[in-house]
């Protein structure tokens, strides 16, 4: 064995190396966003992915020796789920006056974004398992892959197409709403949750504090609807 190859064993015997990587990494993302002036097509989420995946594809990583080393990134997920709510205290009258259009939008968007997935992925003759996991994949990750399984879908699956949806939302909502022409925070915010949950709500809020509000209220509401109208929709399409 060379000595960078023994180098490396020792390493990956390191609890905190794979968590210093995935920080290192993003920390490398965010940098080259805010060189690009915030461009949406530098998500760092996105590029860290990218960084990570191909680290572990070079080394021989697995995925479970990975996660073994980064965890507490993932235990950070329900703080920073739950710290959403300052802002939503402090904008509480705001929230209440959109009460109404925020409830019609939750209802169009859970709707559009199950039904259209599954359309397509029937249409491309996709199994019934592959457009079960597609059918929550706007919602955040742990509500996706529970409401996956009871569809009958595949829980890994799902989480990869969930974070693949985040992305690709986080990086197309602003240059859409700015075609459509809509400039009110609380709609953009509202919509970039609403379709690209967790990835997407950070991004309203890397834009502007009451875009973030609601995108947070969004993604919060959406999971719940989902994970009820879910079932309903694609047992009746079946």
């Amino acid at each position: 064995m060379s000595g960078v190859d023994e180098f490396w064993v020792y390493l990956q015997a390191r609890p905190l190396l794979w968590l210093v990587l995935t920080l290192g990494a993003y920390s490398l993302a965010f940098a080259l966003f805010r060189l690009g002036r915030g461009n949406p097509l530098l998500n760092p989420v996105a590029i860290a992915v990218a960084l990570i995946v191909a680290i572990l594809a070079a080394t021989g990583t697995s995925y479970q020796t990975y996660f073994e080393g980064a965890q507490f990134v993932h235990f950070l997920l329900g703080p920073a789920t739950v710290a959403l709510a300052l802002p939503l205290w402090r904008n509480l009258a705001t929230v209440r006056r959109m009460l109404v259009p925020m409830a019609a939008a939750l209802l169009a968007g859970c709707v559009t974004a199950i039904l259209s997935a599954v359309a397509i992925a029937w249409a491309l003759g996709a199994s019934s398992a592959t457009i079960a996991s597609l059918a929550p994949k706007s919602v955040t990750t742990p509500i996706a892959m529970a409401v996956s399984e009871r569809l009958g879908g595949l829980p890994s699956l799902t989480a990869a197409l969930v974070i693949l949806t985040g992305i690709i939302g986080a990086m197309t909502v602003t240059p859409v709403l700015n075609v459509l022409k809509i400039t009110d925070w609380r709609a953009r915010g509202f919509a970039a949750g609403l379709a690209a949950h967790g990835i997407g709500t950070a991004r309203a809020f890397q834009v502007n504090q009451m875009a973030g509000t609601f995108a947070g209220i969004a993604m919060g509401l959406n999971g719940l609807v989902t994970a009820l109208l879910a079932p309903l929709l694609l047992g009746w399409l079946r």
